[in-house]
C-alpha cells in the first residue's frame, strides 16, 4: 500500500513537472523588440512590441516613464510610451523585462528636435528706431490729411450759407 502511495506522488510531481516545463520555455525572455516609430518628437508616443513576454513585464527609458507590457491573444507583448515633452534631442536605448524572466533586451530609438509654436512675435521685440520713424511718418500724414479733409470741408459748407 505504502509502494502504491508513493508510486501515486511520484507521478503526480513529475506530471506537474511536464506539465510547466513548455511554459517556461514559451517565456525564454524577450525576443522581436520592434519600436514604432523609430525617431519621435518630445511628447510623441512610441508603440513597443515584444515577444516572448507571455504575462506582461515592463518597458524603461530615460526619455519616458516606466510603462507596463500587456499581452494580447496572438502572443504578443505591447506598451505604448509617451516621451517626455522636456526630453533632450538625441539618441536613447529603451529596455524591455519580462516580469517571469530576468534576461533585458534593448532597442533604440531616437528623440528629434522638438518643434516649437509659431505664433508669431507676439510683442517680444521691440521696434527699431527705423520702424518708429516710418510709424511716425504714417500717422503725421494721416493727420495733415485728416486735418486737410476737415478745413476744406468747412469752406465749402460755409460759403453756401
Amino acid at each position: 500500500m505504502r509502494a502504491a502511495r508513493t508510486l501515486a506522488v511520484t507521478a503526480t510531481a513529475l506530471a506537474a513537472v511536464g506539465l510547466a516545463a513548455p511554459l517556461a520555455v514559451a517565456t525564454n525572455g524577450p525576443t522581436n523588440v520592434t519600436v514604432n516609430p523609430s525617431a519621435v518628437h518630445p511628447g510623441s508616443t512610441l508603440t513597443i512590441t515584444v515577444r516572448g513576454c507571455g504575462h506582461g513585464g515592463t518597458v524603461t527609458s530615460n526619455a519616458f516613464p516606466e510603462t507596463n507590457l500587456s499581452v494580447n491573444s496572438n502572443g504578443l507583448s505591447s506598451a505604448v510610451a509617451r516621451v517626455h515633452d522636456n526630453a533632450t534631442p538625441g539618441n536613447y536605448n529603451l529596455a524591455v523585462k519580462c516580469s517571469d524572466n530576468s534576461a533585458v533586451a534593448t532597442r533604440p530609438f531616437r528623440v528629434l528636435p522638438g518643434r516649437g509654436a509659431q505664433g508669431g512675435l507676439g510683442g517680444s521685440l521691440t521696434p527699431s528706431s527705423t520702424e518708429m520713424a516710418v510709424g511716425g511718418s504714417l500717422v503725421a500724414a494721416a493727420a495733415l490729411g485728416g486735418g486737410l479733409f476737415v478745413i476744406r470741408r468747412r469752406r465749402t459748407t460755409g460759403a453756401g450759407a
